[in-house]
This record gives structure tokens, sequence and C-alpha cells, in this order.
């Protein structure tokens, strides 16, 4: 049986879990902003590598990199007078901005620009759309542009020329020539390998992101896969997208731009693999970490991917990725005292250092987790699996330091309940932009906060009941052991869905899988998926990843899927539109070794508890819990709330009137009392 190893490198913390022999091992390393391979080796020491097979790897170091601007600087070089375009993006505006004059683009030149404007040159050249040289390339001038960039002392530059996606060749010729003024080991992005696909401003973006990537993740896999070899390791290292689906490391980095945002997907694809083995496909997955709730929708067994995803308002990168909602309340989201008076609690985090003021590490402001452990629900000494112990005081000093009139009891109540609330919302609103009833629904509780948040949150969702799986700390690393390695291209092509359009639709499409099957091994055995984007015609809004069944193409059937998943996306559909497809996709997917749920005992007699703990906060007076530990309750158990089910690395909460049940794979159900 395949040794199975997982790591996903959060800001707080990097969650390593290893398969062996069927049986689950977790451990969880404080995660190293500034070198972040040291965390992800130090977890392979614990787990042990030397005989491991698989080694599947989600980070969040390039996100980071993008939020908090810490950045290589690079060049941009796009057609002549069309170097603000990164400045101007599509020119939308978020609700919140809409009647506010002084709002500006996050990454826009009046704020934080990817690229300053000084480094984006124009070149002259120019193609139409449909690929047809309108001004030839001035190789003299883009020379001089070259010239300029190489004096700002880049590292490397990004190539987005007006409808490269119909014919590179002007990016191809600028590429070698940027090669020769900068050198051969600068680091080139160029728009129509990074994804052919129309649209000027997102191919634009992910050009520059891609690069970007290019220079940040290349030195950290090698000292990654160094590393690993040091500790013996000689299995095949990937790593994951943002669908969470699997790449081979030194492929990942041709496209890094795919890798960017691969954790919360990972926790997707767990909630999928939980899901089929419990038989309920309509799931909320709430990841609470902490920074932020990722929060992700899977109807019918699938969560929704699409084609592009913004990593900041309007900063859109052309990528597949599983659709997340994030809203800032995590266990390290920031307690803080609005200018009107009212507690808030996040966006701002406390991050991984200093970390909230529990942790001894110079923090001094107050978080929903220091509100847990003033609460009773977190034990101050058994935490992280007994890797650290919380300060009490600290806590409450922080807490003591908010500037309003509050007594000490009713801040913590306040941002506990804000906390609640900020999630419950966002679940909410999630469903409802679907189309669908969170009633229908069950809550998937994982992160380290989940388990300690969402019971209480249940009843303000409207979900129908709440899950919490095994090791819900490390549930996104173990969902990198639940997917498969895929190889993706597509490619923009406009076709109204009509049989005349068949011909040119088979070749394109035959035409990007001869492109893919280059990058595999001889011989290798994928499975094929193929998929279109398409809208209703008139529409500006796509609807991606519209499967393709096999066979030859009948555009009847394309038409009948499209509106399918628009009714599935939507919760409507509109099926006597004419369909227009706009992009063209070839998945193959070669099966990779995979954890399976494996059965626990069943449970014999009344739940034992190990201890009792003082609640503060959950109900009018403070109310006495039961403690049990998780490791000794079997399948069938049940425990009436209020308690507390405690595990090494998370610590779940069942409020007073709720009971939980164990199931059948370890998970634990929560419901409200009949």
């Amino acid at each position: 049986m395949s040794v199975l190893i997982g790591v996903d490198v959060g800001g707080t913390f990097t969650d390593v879990v290893m398969v062996r022999d069927g049986k689950v091992f977790v451990t969880k390393v404080p995660s190293v902003p500034a070198e972040p391979e040291l965390a992800v080796l130090e977890g392979a020491r614990r787990c042990g590598v030397d005989d491991a097979d698989i080694f599947n790897h989600a980070s969040t170091k390039g996100l980071n990199a993008v939020l908090t601007r810490n950045l290589p600087k690079v060049g941009f070089l796009t057609t002549d007078g069309h170097r603000d375009i990164l400045d101007q993006g599509r020119a939308w505006r978020p609700w919140s901005g809409q009647l506010n004059p002084r709002w500006r683009r996050p990454f826009g030149d009046a704020a934080r620009p990817l690229v300053e404007r000084y480094l984006r040159r124009g070149v002259v050249e120019r193609t139409l759309a449909g690929g047809e040289v309108m001004i030839s390339l001035d190789l003299e001038q883009a020379r001089i542009q070259l010239e300029v960039l190489k004096r700002c002392n880049v590292e490397g530059v990004a190539i987005c020329l007006l409808h490269a996606y119909a014919n590179p060749a002007h990016e191809a010729r600028l590429a070698a020539l940027a090669r020769e003024v900068l050198g051969p080991e600068v680091a080139v992005s160029m728009s129509h390998e990074v994804g052919a696909r129309m649209k000027e401003y997102p191919r634009a973006s992910t050009t520059v992101i891609d690069v970007m990537m290019k220079l940040i993740y290349s030195g950290y896999a090698e000292k990654l896969y160094e590393g690993l070899q040091a500790q013996a390791f000689h299995g095949q290292l990937n790593f994951a997208d943002c669908t969470a689906a699997l790449i081979p490391w030194k492929q990942a980095l041709d496209a890094p731009h795919r890798i960017l945002f691969a954790g919360p997907a990972a926790g997707a694809a767990s909630c999928v693999s939980l899901g089929e083995a419990i038989g309920d496909g309509d799931l909320i997955g709430c990841d609470v970490g902490g920074t932020s709730t990722d929060i992700t929708m899977i109807v019918g067994g699938q969560p929704f991917t699409n084609d592009s995803f913004e990593l900041e308002w309007d900063m859109v990168i052309n990528a597949l990725s599983t659709e997340v909602s994030s809203v800032g309340a995590g266990g390290g989201s920031i307690v803080a005292v609005s200018s009107s008076g009212d507690i808030t609690v996040g966006p701002h985090s406390a991050g991984a250092a200093p970390g909230p003021a529990c942790y001894r590490r110079g923090g001094d402001k107050p978080t929903v987790t220091d509100a847990c452990l003033l609460m009773g629900i977190l034990d101050p000494v058994g935490f992280a699996g007994g890797q650290m112990e919380l300060d009490v005081e600290a806590s409450r000093r922080a807490f003591a330091s908010l500037d309003c009139p509050m007594d000490q009891g009713e801040r913590v109540a306040t941002a506990w309940r804000v906390a609640l609330n900020n999630i419950a919302e966002e679940v909410v609103n999630v469903a409802i932009r679907h189309g669908s009833d969170p009633r229908d629904f069950s809550l998937v509780a994982f992160g380290a906060g989940g388990p300690m948040l969402l019971a209480a949150a249940l009843e303000m969702t409207g979900a129908r009941r709440l899950v919490v799986p095994p090791n819900p700390g490390l549930f996104s690393a173990l969902g990198l052991l639940s997917t498969d390695l895929v190889y993706v291209e597509s490619k923009s092509a406009r076709h109204m869905l009509t049989e005349e359009a068949v011909p040119a639709i088979e070749s394109l499409l035959a035409e990007v899988e001869a492109e893919l099957r280059m990058r595999l091994a001889p011989g290798a055995a994928v499975t094929r998926r193929r998929s279109f984007d398409a809208h209703v015609l008139g529409q500006s809004w796509d609807t991606p990843f519209v499967p393709i069944e096999d066979g030859p193409i009948h555009t009847a059937r394309l038409t009948q899927a499209f509106h399918a998943e628009y009714l599935r996306r939507n919760g409507q559909s509109f099926p006597d539109m004419p369909v227009q497809a706009v992009a063209w996709r070839v998945q193959l997917v070669a099966t990779s070794s995979k954890f399976d749920w494996i059965p626990i005992g069943e449970h014999h007699g009344a739940p034992a508890p190990v201890g009792r703990r003082m609640l503060s906060h959950l109900a009018d007076e403070p109310v006495e819990a039961n403690v049990y530990e998780r490791a000794s309750l079997g399948a069938g158990a049940c425990i009436d709330g209020p308690a507390i089910v405690r595990e090494p690395l998370a610590t779940i909460l069942v409020i007073p009137g709720q009971t939980a049940t164990v199931g059948r794979f370890g998970e634990l159900i929560i419901e409200a009392r009949p």
C-alpha cells in the first residue's frame, strides 16, 4: 500500500497528513513566513518520508506575496498605447465603492500597483482579432524599451500583446529579444502560453502574476525538493493547483499562476471525498483558519469550478479554480472598536506572528482565539496537541485594552457573537447567490477554528446539520490525498452552437489534446475530459466548465449541457435562448493513489466524559459542559450539549440544545436536539 503525504502551508500553521497502511498520522507545525519550506521540512521529518511514494503540496506563499506586495521587480511589455491596462482593470467597482469618489482599485497606480508605471512599456506592433498582422513588430523600438527595463534591474518580464491568443508570433519574437537583452536566465511569461484566452485585461494580469510566481516559487520549490531528498525521499513531489488537481512540481513551475490558491481548493476536495463516503452530496464547506473563513458550496457531489478568480477586487487570474468565498473571520481575526464604538471582528488578523495575545509571541491585540479561551472553550494546557500553552491573563489584558464602555464579559461575548454572525452571513449569501436554500445543505466544519465556532452558528445559517470530520484542523491537507494528476489546456474561439460549427470545434479540441499529450510520458494511461465556456447570446458573463460528452460533437447536446450547468449554478435557465461558446478545454487525468475513508469500530455503552469545564457567554448564565476525548468515541456514540470534544489538534463545541452523534467514519454529526 502506498505511503501518502499531504502538506497545506497556511499563514499560521503548516498542516501535515500522512497515510500509511490505511492509518492517518497528523502533525501541525507553526509556519515560518520568511522561509516556509522550513516548516514543511519539519513536518516531513516528524512523519518520516524515506518510504513515502507521494508528497502533495499546497501553499499560500505566492498568495501572501501578492496581498502584502512583497513582490519581485518585473517589467510589462504590451502593445504601444495600452500600458495602462493594468491600472484600468475592467473599470468595475464594488457595491461599497459605487458612490464613493475616493474609492481606488487596490492594485491601481493610486494605490499599490503590481507593476509601477515606469516599468510598463509599449512596443510598436498590432495584431487583429482574427490573427492578421496590421503593424509588424518594430524590433529596434522594442530593444530600446527592453534596455530601459535592463537599467531598472527587473528580474522578469511579462509580455501581453493585443490578440496574441489568435497569433502569438510577435510575443515569441519579443520573448527571444528579451532574453537577448536581459540575459538568458531572465524569467519571461508570454500571455499566449499562460492562457490563449480572449479579453486583454485578464490575460495581462494573469501573465504578470505568472512571471512573479516563477520568481517566487522557483527557489522555494528547489529548496523544498533538495530538503526532502536530504531526508531520503525518492517519491513523486506534486503541487496542487487552484482546483486541488495535482501537477508534477517541475511542470507546475512552468505555469505557477495555477498553484496560487490551492489551499482552499484542497478543502473542497476533502469535502467531496467525505460526502461520497457518508452519502451526502449537498454540502457547504467552512474552512475557518487563522485569518479568514473560506466557504465552498458543493451540489450533487461537485463543487463549482470557474475559469478565473480574483485575488483582490478586479485582480483577475485566468486559471481553473474551485469557487471559494472568503470572509475575514478566523481564529486570529483581531477584535477592535469602530469609530462609532461598536465591537468589530476582522478583517485584520494577528497571523502567525505575533499571533493572538494568548500565544505569548508579542501580540497584544484581542482575537477570536482569545475570546474562545476566556469563554472556557479552549484548554490553555492542551492546545495544538500540547505544543503550546496559552496565556489566559494575556487574553484578559488584550480585551481590557479595548477603548469601549463595555465590561470585560460584554466585550468577549460581543466579539464571539460578531464572529459567528460574520461567518453565518457569508454562508447564507453563498447559498442564495446560487439560487439554493441553505436548509437543504449540511455544513462541514474544518480548519483549526471551524469545530469550535460553527456549532454555535448552525441555527443562524439554517443548515440542516453540522458535520465535523476526523482531524478537522488538517482536513485541507487530507484533501490533497483525494485528487488526481491533471494536465489541462484551453483556447479561445467564438462559435455559435450550430451544426455548421462542428468541424471547427472538433479540429480545435483535437489540436488542444495533441498539445497536451506532448507533455505526457509515452504510453501514460489517462482519462480525457472535455469542456467549454459559453454564454446565452447577448450576455457578457460566461458559464464555465460545461462538460462535453465523449464521442462525436453534437451541438444540440452541447446546448442542453450548457442550460443544465447554467441551472445548476444559478437556479434558473433560459432554454429557448441561443448559446455562444467562447473557450474550449481539454483535461487529461492520470489517476493517483488516494486516501480511503475507513470505518471505525462501534461504540458500546454511554460515552464517558474525562472532565467538566465551565463555559461562559453561551447562555444567560455560565453552563457546565462535559469534556470528551474524541479518540474514545466509537460509531454510534451520542452526546448531548453543552459539551466539548477534544482531539490533539482541534476542539469541538456542542452548545446547549444540540446533540452530537459519531458517524461510521468517525465524523461527528451535530444537530438540534429533537
